[in-house]
């Protein structure tokens, strides 16, 4: 039996104002104050945190299972990251968990560190790598409508193409040709140099897409995931999330209940201009 180790990371600041989701704050053109734009992000930030736990639990159940019925399958542990920087966050990052914990698991630390968020995001990966981690999946933490099933089936294909003897890698864009979701194994010939800090107008998603081609890396690719920056992808993210909480009865979807709280505090609702231009049907037909 080989025994190997997954890694879930979360890149995050600390949910203080001024410092996270500007974007979203009068200052930039947006409707929150900086106090407001930190509350939301703090509690998107824990529920994209409680759902990626209880991904990495069903994961971890299903393996223990498959190890009781084949003792010669790989045993997996799947473990969770915080990284965030300068090491002096740490703490609050550490005070920010442990405000309202406990948490389903334990919630582990690092420090990035480089020029540009690319080496910040090599940094973190590399780390987690030299700790025996051989998978890793990263999300953010502004990605409150994430479904539980993207982190699941991250792993799940990056495990398959691992069987194969072929590490590979997986992503889910935003809404803005960047990424929601990116991963890959410690074998996986990958880095994000030019990915996020690119100079070319090349969006991120596109640099991934070249990096795979150019090495002949096979990928999965997992539906968009919008994140929040600005007032429009609030807006967005708010009528989504009614619509999971409606749903989820149904489908058994993981509701993030911390942002829609706040929301229904707030009062939030979400607006468009009325649609003036008439379509009767006898028209179109024509």
């Amino acid at each position: 039996m080989t025994q190997r180790k997954c890694a879930l990371l979360i890149f995050s600041k600390p949910p203080l104002p001024g410092l996270v989701k500007t974007r979203l704050t009068h200052e930039h053109g947006g409707i929150l104050s900086p106090e407001q734009a930190a509350e939301f992000f703090r509690r998107s930030l824990y529920d994209v945190s409680e759902l990626a736990m209880h991904a990495l639990i069903e994961l971890q159940q299903e393996n223990d299972a498959l190890v009781a019925a084949d003792p010669k399958a790989d045993a997996i542990i799947y473990d969770f990251f915080v990284s965030t920087t300068p090491a002096e966050n740490v703490e609050r990052m550490r005070e920010t968990f442990e405000a309202i914990g406990p948490w389903p698991l334990e919630v582990h630390y690092l420090t990035d560190a480089g020029a540009t968020f690319d080496d910040h995001f090599d940094d973190a990966f590399s780390q987690l790598f030299a700790l025996g981690y051989d998978t890793v999946v990263s999300v953010g933490g502004d990605i409150p409508t994430l479904p539980k099933s993207h982190i699941t089936q991250a792993f799940q294909w990056l495990n398959y193409f691992r069987s194969l003897g072929t590490p590979g890698f997986v992503q889910a864009p935003c809404q803005e040709c960047g990424t929601s979701l990116v991963g890959w194994c410690a074998e996986t010939p990958m880095d994000n140099q030019g990915v996020y800090y690119n100079v070319n107008g090349r969006a991120a998603l596109d640099a991934y897409v070249e990096k795979l081609k150019e090495a002949g890396v096979p990928s999965a690719y997992l539906p968009p995931v919008a994140d929040v920056d600005e007032a429009n992808d609030l807006a967005h993210a708010i009528s989504c999330l009614r619509a999971i909480e409606m749903a989820a009865p149904h489908q058994g979807l993981f509701v993030p209940r911390r942002v829609l709280d706040w929301i229904n505090f707030m009062g939030f609702k979400v607006t468009t201009p009325p649609n003036e231009n008439h379509d009767p049907r006898q028209y179109i037909d024509k």
